[in-house]
């Protein structure tokens, strides 16, 4: 057995309680909460874990003994908007690719990734949600790994568990691309996306839409309970977007960006998000796409239930400013951002745990933030049982957090 002591454990209630954690066999078997004093306590809240440390007072009990005095033990966060990392993009579609990912991800605190795709060819994509499938299975079987260890690096670090797939594109506005390539732009299709769902092996759990294009909430409608549709890179009014939430859609692509703004006669896409109940909102607080203002106005306009923080990276995060690639096309990152050679904004160059800590700095308090990169992500794409909150009979998956949020240690 091993123990995390006296840290301040985010619980399940989005609080900080002084606790011990005791891990047995991959799993969190017990967690003893503490009183103010430091004792032993019967804490009323409604927690999961023993309050009895009785038994479990001996180090001798411990192969390993991890001293969190003084620390903050939060989940490992989920990131389910991101293309890629230190050189790799899961549009690569090769294992190599998403290893090196997983790697990064879990090392910058991120326990969970679901990469996304870009506007692309069906056969690229297919590729791409094999490759995932693929990548899937070797982590759930060691033998597949050996056999394959000529492709991926079999090293003992870390790494993020891939959850999913989000496809950001190809059913999007060909007048709201962003940084993606028009050239591969098309109608939404619903058998095309069943074509995918089946090639993944069920991976895919994101696609972004624009509801106004043809075939859109025809697509919605026969597929929603499959996968989680997303409005975004979209001309959508508030209307058709509206009528996109109604017809199962359930979330909203990076907030603000590629899509209607909202404006006091027409509220458009952000409008609409916001006042459908049961939407989640992404926002990319990486301090360059969202300005502080606005990350503060969404929490306010949604709430802490209901907006998920992703990073949106490419492969230029984690490296050296130059030249990059996404999605073919050729970017340019300089310090925090990255653009096209147009001037258009691409994707972000800060990873998820990093966008966390901007928020908390923008005035979001800390419990809402760490939720918004935790809890919120892994029920929006059904991965809550196993990711997301710190409980008894999950397995291990944490971030212990110095008092100026700079990350202590990954397990």
């Amino acid at each position: 057995m091993e123990i995390i002591k006296n840290g301040k454990v985010f619980t399940k209630n989005f609080t900080f309680e002084k606790a011990d954690i005791i891990l047995d066999k991959g799993e969190i078997k017990d967690i003893i909460y503490f009183g103010n004093n430091g004792d032993s306590t019967n804490n009323t809240s409604d927690i999961s874990g023993s309050t009895d440390a009785n038994n479990n007072k001996s180090d001798n009990n411990y192969t390993r003994i991890i001293d969190a005095n003084g620390l903050m033990v939060i989940p490992g966060l989920v990131d389910i908007h991101f293309h890629g990392c230190v050189g790799s993009d899961f549009c690569d579609a090769t294992l190599e690719a998403v290893e090196k990912m997983a790697e990064y991800e879990k090392e910058h605190g991120i326990a969970a990734i679901c990469p996304a795709t870009m506007t692309l060819p069906k056969q690229r994509l297919m590729e791409i949600c094999k490759n995932a499938k693929e990548y899937k299975d070797i982590q759930m079987n060691t033998k597949s790994l050996e056999k394959n260890n000529e492709q991926v690096n079999t090293s003992e670090k870390l790494k993020a568990k891939l959850v999913g797939i989000n496809l950001e594109g190809p059913f999007i506005s060909p007048d709201r691309v962003g940084a993606q390539n028009p050239e591969y732009v098309q109608k939404p299709d619903a058998e095309m996306l069943q074509e995918l769902i089946d090639e993944s092996g069920n991976m895919v759990k994101l696609v972004t839409i624009a509801p106004e294009r043809e075939g859109a909430i025809e697509c919605i409608s026969k597929l929603h309970d499959k996968v989680r549709f997303s409005v975004g890179h979209t001309m959508a009014n508030y209307d058709e977007a509206t009528l996109a939430y109604e017809s199962g859609a359930k979330h909203a692509t990076h907030l603000y960006n590629a899509m209607t703004g909202l404006n006091h006669r027409k509220p458009g896409v952000v409008g609409a998000a916001r006042d459908a109940k049961n939407v989640t909102a992404e926002l990319i607080c990486d301090g360059v796409h969202i300005h502080p203002s606005v990350v503060r106005a969404t929490f306010s306009m949604f709430g802490s239930d209901r907006v998920i923080l992703i990073s949106d990276s490419m492969r230029a995060c984690g490296m050296p400013d130059g030249e990059s690639e996404l999605g073919g096309q050729v970017v340019i990152k300089k310090e925090n951002e990255a653009r096209l050679v147009t001037g258009e904004l691409a994707g972000s160059v800060t990873n998820v745990y990093d966008c966390m800590v901007k928020a908390i700095e923008f005035g979001i308090p800390i419990a809402d933030a760490i939720k918004a990169a935790t809890y919120n992500p892994a029920k929006a794409i059904g991965v809550l049982d196993e990711f997301g909150t710190i409980e008894i009979g999950k397995k291990p998956g944490f971030v212990l957090v110095n008092e100026d949020f700079s990350i202590n240690q990954v397990l």
